[in-house]
């Protein structure tokens, strides 16, 4: 379909299918989960490692989250030439309710399963836990994502910036 719009005209591609929104809000959130799951993994390691209480723990881990989440969206746009600034405001417009929704699954899987923030380092029960608490928080949140690109939020705004290769 050609629209004019100030005087040229413009021709639109055809809507995305189910199929094409669905793959792309799933690898929105993986590229997501990659950098929740650093920053997870690392607060989680670093809170048990030193023994700091759960909340502690919980807090570092998401805040973690959010800097390697924020990051990894940097590096793809910075890399399009956009200024720091620029860069970073299109990180927080498409990542925050993906890392929000993230964190608050991966960490009440975590903090629901008992003993295994306590559990040590050492324990099959802290990493099997770990793991399926990312692996719980990226199918939550992949129609989250899907919602979000449908409506032109969330990844959809990092989205071209890299030609949506995420």
């Amino acid at each position: 379909m050609n629209h004019q719009h100030n005087g040229h005209p413009h021709a639109h591609a055809a809507p995305p299918s189910r199929a094409e929104t669905w793959r792309t809000a799933a690898q929105a959130t993986l590229h997501c989960l990659t950098g929740c799951a650093i920053g997870e993994v690392l607060g989680m390691v670093i809170g048990t490692a030193a023994g700091l209480h759960t909340g502690a723990t919980v807090a570092l881990s998401i805040a973690l989250a959010f800097v390697f989440g924020y990051a990894l969206t940097m590096r793809g746009v910075l890399s399009a030439g956009l200024d720091v600034r620029q860069a970073l405001k299109v990180a927080l417009a498409a990542d925050t309710v993906s890392i929000a929704v993230m964190e608050l699954v991966d960490n009440t899987v975590m903090v629901g399963v008992p003993g295994a923030i306590d559990a040590g380092l050492s324990t099959v029960l802290f990493w099997v836990s770990l793991g399926a608490s990312l692996v719980i928080a990226f199918v939550v949140t992949v129609p989250v994502n899907r919602w979000l690109i449908g409506r032109g939020r969330g990844h959809a705004v990092a989205h071209a910036y890299h030609g949506g290769s995420r």
